[in-house]
This record gives C-alpha cells, structure tokens and sequence, in this order.
C-alpha cells in the first residue's frame, strides 16, 4: 500500500522547508515527489524475537 502523502524529493535544495503535496511532482518547483513516510515495518528486522518475547511476557 502506498503513502497518498508524499514530498519534494529536492526540497533541500529548492525549498526551505519540505513541500508536501499529493501529486506526483511538486507543484512549486516540479521536482518529482517521493513517499513521505518509511516503510513500517521491515521483514529483516534482527530485534523483532525479543520484542515479542518481551510483548507476551508483558501479558501474564
């Protein structure tokens, strides 16, 4: 599923604060626009066995 909520890929450069739009380019500069928001959740994460030991030790 793909963020609706994405921002100026080159807003260092052509902007002093990031620029979000919902379109595909940046309607100041026209830069192309990228998902503003990483990924949630990774499958190679390396602490995930130890979150959840820690979770369900939690509930008893």
């Amino acid at each position: 599923m793909k963020s609706d909520i994405r921002v100026c890929s080159a807003w260092r450069e052509a902007h002093d604060r990031p620029v979000y739009t919902l379109s595909e380019r940046c309607p100041d500069c026209g830069a192309e626009a990228v998902n503003s928001a990483p990924a949630p959740f990774s499958p190679e994460d390396r602490y995930g066995s130890y979150r959840r030991a820690l979770k369900e030790r939690r509930r008893e």
